[in-house]
């Protein structure tokens, strides 16, 4: 509970938000190979929910779970960060595939199957979703996609440079991603999506279901829906990257 001095006492604080930790994993977890431990992710975010206990000071207006919640996380993605779990070799798969979709889509006017994505990679069916099994987590953000120069990899590059134009405060790149247009080309994208990704994504991001949630709604497994998350990301960013 809260002191006098605002902080929480630290047995108290983590058993009252153990659950917060566990749902904030799982729904990394979709997002993640499965070489990624689940346990290891909760531990990060015990730790990063001590550490957001004794920086937290409630004069400054931010409500406590919304605070807690963000250096959960940030402890969690440093965790990942020092674990380097996107081997060079996933993140070319995950490049490959989303090409395939990206040359799809223009010869066929729509989004191809996953059948067809398969053909196209030279892979039968069952290979390319084990594909997809294996880069979940590759295919968000790549360091690749701040090289300045590459025309394979101009995803944020050529954001960051057209919300420059004419401004002077450069230290917020989610306020020069939004100033540029990346918002409403993001959601345009998401509508152009098949209607089950489009489902998904939505039970996911915005309803916050896990992995397990979403398949009961789906009524699939939940590698399958580990599947097709990976294949919905990928749509999504071929479909940007055309968008640029």
């Amino acid at each position: 509970m809260y002191t006098a001095q605002g902080t929480i006492e630290k047995s108290h604080l983590l058993e009252q938000h153990q659950p917060l930790v566990r749902r904030i994993a799982l729904q990394m977890m979709a997002r993640l190979p499965a070489s990624v431990e689940l346990d290891d992710l909760i531990q990060a975010g015990m730790l990063g929910l001590l550490d957001a206990s004794s920086r937290y000071q409630d004069h400054r207006g931010a409500q406590f779970e919304t605070f807690v919640s963000q250096r959960i996380r940030g402890a969690m993605l440093d965790e990942l960060r020092a674990s380097d779990w996107g081997s060079r070799g996933l993140r070319q798969s995950a490049r490959g595939i989303e090409k395939a979709i990206q040359a799809l889509g223009h010869r066929l006017g729509r989004a191809p199957t996953e059948g067809e994505i398969a053909k196209e990679l030279k892979v039968d069916l069952e290979t390319y979703q084990s594909m997809l099994q294996d880069i979940q987590g590759c295919q968000l953000l790549y360091v690749e996609d701040f090289a300045k120069g590459d025309p394979d990899n101009p995803f944020l590059d050529l954001h960051a440079q057209e919300a420059r134009k004419g401004r002077g405060d450069f230290d917020d790149p989610l306020a020069r991603l939004l100033e540029s247009g990346f918002r409403h080309q993001l959601v345009d994208a998401i509508g152009a999506l098949p209607e089950r990704d489009q489902l998904l994504l939505k039970l996911y991001y915005e309803e916050e279901l896990n992995l397990r949630e979403i398949g009961a709604v789906l009524e699939v497994s939940q590698s399958r829906v580990c599947q097709l998350h990976g294949q919905a990301v990928s749509r999504l960013r071929a479909k940007l990257k055309d968008a640029l």
